[in-house]
């Protein structure tokens, strides 16, 4: 069987980095705001190639939020680059009060998102980004799969007047898009027809969803179709309605909490359209812990053969 995912890996820090230097070049508006990890984002590539749009803003994300806001107000478009635990947790008050009540035009780039942060430890590592993200008003939540996403995901953001949340990983993942994709907000993509069941994923657990929808089929003639929701806020309700109707069974993946993310948010869509059995696969409610990659994804349960074991058990709640 032919498998949808490339042996090519590319880290979503490489499109990143490429991106965000073109969009400093084009657009005289368009600035940069560093918490001091830009060696760790990549935002460090416009500190090196175009130094003048990018402002250090030290380890002090509040205030470096808070400016982001103010240069908002004159016409300058913000990029503001950090972790994801730090971003969601360490300044959301000025996020919330100044940047999403407003509705500035501030994009916010969440890195080392998830478990798999190259061991910096559990403070470093992020499970309520989208839970805390998606319940601001204004707010835009987003978490391309891949490199490439990530680039047009950027370049709809660039063109987007509002706030942008974008999560993205550390690690190296899986091509899924090629150069002519193109990112709706607000919409599901496809990426393997089923009938049995649906995968519904996003983030990084898109690649980890398609390796066990394919072992599935391979294995066990179970066929899954697998969505790709790289909208988070605003949701494409209708393509989970239209999946709940075709295959009568959801399995939800995501590199997060269990609470308040992905799959609560296509449960809450489902109970009030369209029932149906739902497993959701994401961290359980529990502390994270620093460990090699696999033996993270393994222990907190979010591998491609726990996938594979909550379609089987999805299946027997048909």
């Amino acid at each position: 069987m032919k498998t949808i995912l490339s042996a090519e890996k590319q880290t979503m820090r490489d499109g990143l980095s490429k991106t965000m230097l073109r969009l400093s070049q084009e657009d005289e508006n368009v600035y940069v705001l560093d918490g001091d990890l830009g060696t760790s984002t990549k935002a460090d590539v416009v500190a090196d190639n175009n130094p003048e749009k990018f402002l250090q803003m030290g380890i002090a994300e509040q205030n470096m939020m808070s400016a982001a806001a103010g240069l908002a107000t004159t016409g300058i478009q913000p990029w503001t680059f950090s972790f994801a635990a730090f971003l969601s947790k360490r300044s959301i008050d000025q996020i919330q009060v100044q940047i999403a009540q407003p509705k500035l035009d501030v994009k916010m780039i969440g890195g080392y998102s998830g478990l798999l942060t190259g061991l910096t430890g559990k403070t470093h590592q992020s499970l309520e980004d989208i839970a805390i993200f998606r319940t601001l008003a204004n707010m835009v939540v987003l978490a391309p799969g891949d490199s490439k996403e990530v680039e047009k995901v950027m370049e709809f953001a660039h063109q987007y007047d509002g706030p942008v949340y974008i999560r993205v990983a550390r690690d190296a993942y899986p091509i899924l898009f090629d150069d002519d994709y193109t990112f709706e907000l607000g919409k599901a993509i496809t990426l393997k027809e089923g009938t049995d069941a649906t995968i519904i994923s996003t983030g990084t657990q898109t690649s980890r969803s398609v390796e066990a929808a394919e072992k599935l089929e391979e294995e066990e003639g179970i066929s899954v179709e697998v969505l790709h929701m790289p909208s988070i806020k605003p949701l494409d309700t209708e393509a989970i309605v239209k999946a709940a109707e075709k295959t009568g069974a959801i399995v939800t993946a995501e590199e997060h909490s269990i609470i308040g993310g992905l799959g609560s948010a296509v449960a809450e869509t489902l109970v009030e359209e369209k029932p149906v059995p739902v497993v959701r696969v994401g961290v359980k409610d529990r502390n994270s812990e620093s460990g090699p990659n696999e033996a993270m994804l393994d222990k907190y349960e979010i591998s491609p053969n726990h996938v594979v074991d909550a379609v089987k058990q999805v299946l027997k709640k048909k």
